[in-house]
């Protein structure tokens, strides 16, 4: 189920993102996962400035409506919006590349040098044409992991 989890995920991305732009502010990060009785759906938000409650009351009504008409994801479920908190996910390579110089919280796909986690300061994005990756400092140990083996990424505001 968890690829059909992250299809509707996809689709719920595309269905809101232009909703969430439109508003003038950035659609961070989608979760679709499917429960025992229900799906549950979060949407992650961002604007310059925080957003507020009526931000997050007003995209919930226009992003309901959009999955209803759409009927993504199939049968019932229960839809959050939300800010991306302290810890927000780094999702995009636009995401990489505002954050550099932040400490930031990286898993990765496949071991590299002999890691699976790590937790530094985000030293650089790289884009040299196609192939993109991150450079990273961990205690003094700079380490250039790969963009494509990035499973899972967030901000650290606790390093």
């Amino acid at each position: 189920m968890a690829g059909a989890s992250q299809g509707y995920g996809e689709k719920i991305r595309e269905l809101v993102e232009p909703v969430v732009e439109s508003e003038r502010m950035e659609l961070v990060d989608v979760e679709c996962q499917k429960g025992p009785s229900r799906w549950m759906v979060r949407i992650y938000i961002d604007k310059e400035g925080g957003v507020t409650l009526d931000d997050c009351a007003m995209i919930s009504g226009e992003a309901g409506d959009l999955l209803d008409v759409h009927e993504i994801p199939p049968g019932p479920y229960t839809l959050e919006i939300s800010s991306p908190g302290l810890d927000r996910p780094l999702v995009k390579d636009r995401d990489f590349a505002r954050y550099e110089g932040r400490a930031v919280r990286i898993r990765v796909a496949e071991a590299v040098e002999g890691r699976k986690r790590f937790r530094g300061k985000l030293l650089q994005f790289l884009d040299d044409g196609g192939e993109k990756s991150l450079v990273l400092d961990v205690e003094g140990r700079v380490y250039t992991i790969p963009r494509r083996m990035v499973v899972k990424a967030n901000l650290d505001y606790e390093l």
